[in-house]
């Protein structure tokens, strides 16, 4: 279905053309996690390794940035494996001066939760030109239990988790304050930011004197909300009590009960007992939302509709911003060296280079390249799984065989990521004869790298690393197997550049995007993934290997031994082949020849600096363009803004709608398809003036259950107003597919701004109706 051009009218303090990082005004970043480097532990995985690599890009090309987040203390845990495999955590203080970082002021800030005071500092890090400020509950006046807000990341009980995010969004905003940074958007990485705009709406009400829709919207215009999670357990939920015993306090502050508090966090219709759903508040408070793939908008949009009940799944206003990575903080340096002699030194800016240039590369130089980035991987590996052994007391007699595993030249596929179910790290191991044969090949060997930590309270991703870790050291596979002990951003690295095909098996769609598979990429290996995340807009038949996906076969066992027989296909088949097909020793032409097109078509694709500029363009262009709510105007238009929507619900179930086919050309014969249809709609406005509605006519074939399967939309044209003193609209469709096909109409509210539809936004309907054959 089309998307249709809704609003038009531009806002009057829109600034002249596109953004340019000399123009942007200033935007806060909020992330539960950053991974700045790992040297500085302050992150889990994909979405503070994102994090980081964002505020990178944006250092690197001066778009006015600052990120917020939290110090945690303990950070995230160091992972080890006892003799049976099993994963223990360990966590080691961190100090903020150890790092280099800077207190921002003399005094902490401080944020009301009830009848208690929680305090913070504010610490300062550098990430080139970007300041990323950090707060930390220690060493300042709090009892014990909040003086541990900042403990670990991700760790606690569920009250533990809500005021780490209470301190994350609505503190974030107070460190801005004591740093003197005044940006005028706000960026929420996924959810666990979200209390910003609530910080923001109680400072409009207070300082500003707006009133709580007024201040509602004119926190919604500059609010950002990016989602990273593609299933609804994925989402922060916090019971109604927890909320009343720290938000009351708020709520007395802006003049709103606790039901409508819990209501921002509320699906429609939900019970007021109901959890808090954070990312349900998230897409209420923000201006802009966007999912991080294609596939990821399809899944979020559908997994939010609710909050448009009205409007079609794929017209819920979330976008999609593919992600994408710091090249440069990831590549190997034979593999950036070779770029930069074809491609030039902006190699990394997507918008600069031809990578169609590679093409002049020789093969020779490509497999030299990658062969020294699996050397080093394999001594890597070596070194590491030593000292591993040594840490679980093997004697030293009996570490000789770690210096001999993996191969210099056999096949490595490297597998890294959060050990979680559905990305089924066993899925190769779930048929061992057939792996056994695949590994130990004399003339075709392969070779397996696997990292990953499993949540602490994560028993069946633990259980999970122990039967890897076990079958990691059966004396027949273990030269050829490898389980790498505590993951990190530096063992990442190091896969990345060494692996020659990288492993990819999430259950889809449950990726969100992953950039695992992008950082690999960039380092000259193929993916072999199902096609998830990105991968499912990157592959293009030949940049690299896709795993079918069985998603009509419900049970998950069922599922996954169809999709593991079409993998050990693709690798017995297309992979190893490829890989050894080296005429008289030659490098492997063809195996190369994909791994040139994979840098062709999907470099610029993967590039962090393609996925700012989409993010400038598509997110914070628009914000920007929305965003007045200056002190200059007095918040004049959030507060027009506000009258109009109070105005507009207040009138709008009083509006009807009716519709019908007035063109009939050859009645009683069967219609062709691509037939023009003329439909009228008569509108009875009641109190609404016709420049406050939009008139749609929604056209398609009809399903065995009577609805509209996959409607294109059209906008109506107001004709002259009917003899009964109704509003007339006039929209045409062409018929489609040959089968029934039918047609209604819809009324909406056509704001004055281009701004996407609120959730709960109002709409009236049409009877539907089915074109006389």
């Amino acid at each position: 279905m089309r998307a249709v051009e809704r609003f038009s009218v531009e806002q009057a303090s829109a600034p002249a053309g596109p953004l340019a990082p000399g123009s942007m005004p200033r935007v806060a970043y909020f992330s539960p996690e950053f991974g700045v480097s790992e040297l500085i532990p302050q992150y889990s995985g994909g979405l503070g390794v994102l994090a980081g690599d964002y505020l990178r890009v944006c250092a690197d090309e001066g778009w006015p940035l600052v990120g917020v987040g939290l110090f945690y203390h303990h950070g995230y845990f160091h992972q080890r494996l006892d003799q049976s495999g099993w994963q223990h955590e360990g966590y080691l203080e961190q100090n903020p001066e150890d790092f280099g970082l800077v207190a921002v002021g003399d005094e902490a800030i401080e944020l009301e939760l009830g009848d208690r005071v929680l305090r913070a500092r504010v610490w300062r890090q550098q990430v080139g030109q970007v300041p990323l400020y950090l707060l930390d509950t220690t060493g300042v006046d709090n009892p014990d239990d909040l003086a541990g807000v900042t403990d670990r990341l991700y760790g606690g009980d569920m009250e533990h988790r809500l005021l780490q995010e209470i301190l994350l969004g609505m503190g974030g905003v107070r460190a801005l304050e004591l740093a003197g940074d005044h940006p005028l958007l706000f960026h929420s990485n996924e959810g666990h930011a979200g209390f910003l705009v609530l910080e923001r709406i109680r400072r409009l009400v207070e300082a500003e004197g707006l009133g709580f829709e007024e201040a509602v919207e004119a926190a919604r215009a500059g609010t950002i909300f990016t989602t990273h999670t593609p299933v609804p357990a994925g989402i922060d939920r916090f019971p109604r009590e927890l909320m009343a015993s720290h938000f009351q306090t708020w709520c007395d502050a802006v003049g709103v009960p606790l039901d409508q508090l819990m209501e921002l966090g509320h699906f429609p219709g939900q019970a007021k007992e109901d959890p808090f759903n954070m990312a349900v508040m998230g897409l209420r408070l923000s201006g802009q939302a966007n999912a991080v793939s294609k596939l990821h908008r399809t899944v979020s949009q559908r997994m939010f509709a609710g909050l448009w009940p009205d409007l079609l799944p794929e017209e819920v206003p979330i976008r999609a911003v593919t992600n994408g990575v710091h090249a440069k903080n990831w590549i190997s340096g034979e593999m950036r060296h070779l770029l930069e002699r074809y491609l030039g030194p902006r190699w990394d800016v997507h918008a600069a280079v031809d990578w169609t240039r590679l093409k002049a590369a020789s093969d020779q130089e490509l497999w030299e390249a990658r062969q020294a980035g699996r050397l080093r991987l394999i001594e890597g590996v070596r070194s590491r799984l030593e000292l591993a052994e040594r840490g679980r007391g093997v004697p030293e007699g009996e570490l000789e065989w770690t210096k001999r595993v993996l191969d210099p030249k056999a096949l490595t596929i490297g597998f890294a990521r959060r050990v979680a179910e559905y990305k089924r790290a066993l899925l190769l191991f779930s048929q061992p004869e057939r792996l056994s044969r695949l590994l130990l090949d004399p003339s075709r060997p392969v070779q397996l790298v696997i990292a990953g930590k499993a949540h602490p309270q994560d028993r069946l991703g633990k259980e999970i690393i122990q039967t890897l870790s076990q079958a990691t050291h059966s004396p027949e596979l273990r030269s050829s197997v490898v389980f790498l002990e505590d993951y990190d951003m530096g063992v990442a690295r190091m896969l990345y550049q060494g692996s020659d095909l990288w492993l990819n098996t999430p259950r889809r769609p449950m990726e969100a995007c992953g950039t695992s598979g992008q950082k690999a990429l960039l380092s000259g290996a193929l993916n072999c993934s199902t096609l998830d995340g990105w991968w499912d807009e990157g592959w293009d038949g030949e940049s690299g290997f896709a795993i079918p996906s069985f998603e009509q076969v419900e049970n998950h066992r069922d599922r996954d031994r169809l999709e593991a027989d079409a993998l050990f296909e693709i690798l017995e088949r297309d992979v190893v082949p490829a890989f050894y097909g080296r005429p008289e020793g030659g490098p492997p032409h063809r195996w190369l020849a994909k791994v040139r097109h994979s840098l062709e078509a999907l470099g610029p694709l993967v590039l962090g600096s393609r996925m700012v500029a989409d993010y400038v363009r598509h997110v914070y262009q628009p914000a920007v363009d929305a965003a007045v709510f200056t002190p200059q105007d007095r918040h004049g238009v959030a507060r027009e803004r506000a009258a109009w929507w109070e105005r507009v619900r207040r009138d709008f179930p009083s509006a009807r709608v009716s519709a019908r086919a007035i063109s009939r050309e050859g009645a009683g014969e069967l219609q062709p398809e691509g037939a023009e249809k003329v439909v009228e709609a008569l509108v009875e406005l009641g109190m609404l003036p016709p420049e406050d509605v939009q008139v749609e006519l929604l056209h398609g074939p009809i399903g065995a259950d009577g609805r509209l399967i996959s409607p294109s939309v059209e906008s109506m044209v107001e004709d002259h107003p009917h003899s009964n003193g109704s509003h007339r609209y006039l929209g045409t469709l062409v018929l489609g597919a040959a089968g029934e096909y039918g047609f209604t109409v819809r009324l909406l509210p056509r704001p004055p701004s281009r701004d996407p539809l609120p959730a709960e936004t109002p709409v009236s309907w049409a009877e539907p109706a089915r074109l006389p054959p």
